[in-house]
């Protein structure tokens, strides 16, 4: 038996990964969900205390620990701070930064004029679904009811790494063709193996199966 956290990005919460969730736990794995807080003073550093204080309070040891999307920087910030809990990072079409670097740091230009074109005070409004990659009429209802505003000073908030996080094995799975932003070039030049999987951003949404397969295959 495996124990699995799985963290979700921007505007998401737990509950995203359900359908990741459901045949892990038919394999026998124990899988965390956690929700990120999402009010507008939460950081960066916030997200990653949240999930190290998870591993700690629930005693966690040999987890196999998995970020999607914005989510990247933060088990990667998490791990660093408990290396001793976590023995593998699993980065799901993800960002991530050496220490001080940040999301907005990382960004293409557009990227950031188009989170800043979302942003009213400190909360970045939700994108239409299409924009993470889910199209399905059904699949849009349920996404677009659960997604909420994210912090927008969690992108901008620099990373804080001591290096213990470089000495956990990572494996980067990236949505295809997945053209527009370079997780593929980023991981592949820290020397870590990359993943392909044919879906749209959100893949635990729209390619489920595949994705807790390659999840289980980090531990094969």
């Amino acid at each position: 038996m495996t124990t699995y956290l799985l963290v979700h990005g921007a505007w998401h919460g737990g509950w995203c990964w359900d359908r990741v969730a459901a045949p892990l736990r038919e394999h026998g794995h124990r899988v965390f969900t956690p929700d990120l807080t999402m009010d507008a003073a939460a950081g960066l550093h916030t997200h990653a205390a949240e999930v190290a204080a998870l591993l700690v309070d629930e005693d966690l040891r040999d987890v196999v620990l998995v970020g999607h999307s914005y989510s990247g920087f933060v088990v990667r910030e998490a791990a660093d701070r408990v290396p001793e809990r976590v023995a593998r990072i699993a980065l799901v079409d993800a960002w991530f930064g050496r220490d001080g670097e940040s999301m907005d740091s990382r960004a293409p230009e557009w990227f950031t004029q188009w989170v800043d074109s979302l942003t009213t005070g400190h909360l970045i409004g939700v994108p239409p679904a299409a924009t993470v990659g889910v199209t399905d009429p059904v699949d849009v209802k349920w996404l677009e009811a659960n997604l909420v505003p994210h912090p927008r000073r969690s992108f901008a908030e620099p990373t804080t790494l001591s290096g213990a996080v470089e000495r956990i094995p990572c494996r980067a799975v990236v949505c295809l063709p997945g053209e527009r932003l370079p997780f593929a070039g980023w991981a592949a030049e820290r020397g870590w193996p990359v993943t392909g999987l044919r879906s749209g951003h959100d893949c635990m949404i729209t390619a489920p199966d595949a994705l807790a397969r390659i999840l289980q295959s980090t531990v094969d």
